[in-house]
C-alpha cells in the first residue's frame, strides 16, 4: 500500500505573503478539484495531564484571526480547551497529495458571532445541538430521537430557536501553520509560517526536512 507522488512541488518563491492568504488558494483548490467537504479537518487537542485526543470537525470560518469550528461547550474537546486551550487542526486533501497543519492557541468565539451563525444551520441542527449532550453517556438511540421530536414539536419548522447556552464557536489563532506538498521519493516540500516575535501579522517561513 503505497503510491508514488507525483505532484508539482511548492516552493518559497510560490508562497503567498502570509498563511491565510496560502490557505485560501489551497483550500479553493481543493474544492475545485472535487475534494469530498474540503473543510473537513482533524482537531486534536489533550487534557490537563497531556493525554491527546482528536476528531473530525468542520470549518465554518476563517480570517487572519484564525480557523472556526462550533461544538457543545460540554463536550470532550471543549472539557479539553477549558483546561489546555491549544490546538492543532489537520486538513488532509489526501487527492492532491497536500496536507496543512494548523497550530495555536484556542479562544472562545463571542456570542454575537456564534448566534450570527446558528441562525444560518438548518432547522434539524438547531434542535440537534440542543437535544445531544455532547461526549455523555446515553441509554439508547431512542432518547435522542424522543428528545428531538419533543423539540421539534416546541419549536416547529420557521420558528426560531434559541441559540443553547452550552453550545458555541471556537477559534483557533494559528501560531504556525504548515504547507505539505507530496513527491517523488518521499522528499516531501514542507513549508511552515512561523508567527514572528514583534507583532500581529509578522511570519517567517522555514523549510522542513521530510
Amino acid at each position: 500500500m503505497r503510491k508514488h507522488y507525483q505532484h508539482e512541488g511548492l516552493a518559497e518563491g510560490d508562497l503567498a505573503a502570509d498563511p491565510v492568504e496560502q490557505f485560501t488558494r489551497w483550500f479553493h483548490e481543493a474544492d475545485e478539484a472535487g475534494v469530498t467537504e474540503p473543510n473537513a479537518m482533524v482537531l486534536s487537542t489533550a487534557d490537563a495531564a497531556g493525554r491527546p485526543s482528536a476528531r473530525t470537525v468542520l470549518l465554518k470560518g476563517y480570517d487572519r484571526r484564525g480557523f472556526v469550528f462550533y461544538t457543545n461547550y460540554g463536550s470532550r474537546k471543549g472539557a479539553e480547551l477549558a483546561v489546555n486551550p491549544q490546538a492543532s487542526l489537520l486538513f488532509p486533501w489526501i487527492a492532491l497529495a497536500r496536507q496543512v497543519v494548523v497550530c495555536g492557541r484556542v479562544e472562545k468565539v463571542g456570542r454575537d458571532e456564534t448566534a450570527a451563525y446558528f441562525r444560518t444551520r438548518p432547522h434539524g441542527s438547531q434542535l440537534g445541538a440542543w437535544a445531544s449532550e455532547q461526549s455523555s453517556p446515553v441509554a439508547g438511540r431512542e432518547i435522542l430521537e424522543r428528545r428531538y421530536a419533543e423539540l421539534a414539536a416546541r419549536y416547529p419548522e420557521g420558528e426560531g430557536v434559541p441559540v443553547p447556552p452550552f453550545w458555541g464557536g471556537y477559534r483557533v489563532v494559528p501560531e504556525t501553520v504548515e504547507f505539505w506538498q507530496g513527491r517523488e521519493n518521499r522528499l516531501h516540500d514542507r513549508l511552515v509560517y512561523l508567527a514572528a516575535d514583534g507583532g500581529e501579522g509578522d511570519w517567517r517561513v522555514e523549510r522542513l526536512c521530510p
